[in-house]
């Protein structure tokens, strides 16, 4: 079974820089991303975050066009993320507001852009022509990892429902609330690398 694509690889007239698609997200985040003229057509950021378990599993992805290489960067964000908050040896996973702002946090911490050295798929992307499209990528990139790491953990920190997944009643006291640590069944994924790669090297 080949591993999944975004559904932006045939979207006419694409703006890119280097050969990477910049691609409208829907977010109140301040930044350059283009505004989708379909709101309820999920966006590259939902995408990702759809895509991220079962593209994990692969370590081969025919890059079809500059969409794919977007959704490459941020599934391997979201693979960061989850090891930014997995717990340790003497320190347990943060719970939901602790991980927001950690989160918030790595999303700003300097990042590589492709062409840079630190950047760890120099073979896949081109880099920006000049200063001007390095900062318009950077800008764009910027954007969509604070949005990313906000949707991120309201994923990974659901609201607790009504019944419990073996059909019992959640204390009434719980309902509505914020799961105390992060799904299990995204902090699973926590060792998987997509591609057998890593942004943060």
């Amino acid at each position: 079974m080949p591993a999944y694509h975004s559904s932006y690889i045939d979207e006419p007239s694409v703006t890119t820089i280097g050969n990477v698609a910049i691609l409208p997200i829907n977010t109140k985040v301040r930044g350059p991303a283009p505004i989708s003229e379909d709101p309820s057509r999920p966006d590259i950021i939902e995408e990702s975050l759809d895509l991220f378990r079962a593209n994990c599993l692969f370590r081969n992805f025919e890059i079809k066009g500059p969409a794919d290489r977007l959704l490459i960067y941020l599934i391997l964000f979201i693979s960061d993320c989850i090891n930014k908050i997995a717990p340790h040896p003497g320190k347990p996973a943060p719970q939901y507001q602790e991980a927001v702002k950690t989160l918030s946090t790595l999303a700003v911490d300097h990042f590589s852009l492709p062409g840079d050295a630190g950047f760890p798929m120099n073979n896949l992307y081109h880099g920006p022509r000049d200063r001007s499209e390095a900062d318009a990528l950077r800008s764009y990139l910027l954007q969509c990892r604070q949005e990313l790491a906000l949707r991120l953990c309201d994923r990974l920190y659901p609201v607790e429902p009504e019944t419990q997944p073996d059909g019992t009643p959640t204390p009434a006291n719980r309902v509505g609330q914020r799961q105390v640590r992060p799904s299990k069944w995204w902090m699973a994924f926590q060792k998987r690398k997509f591609m057998g790669m890593s942004l943060s090297g």
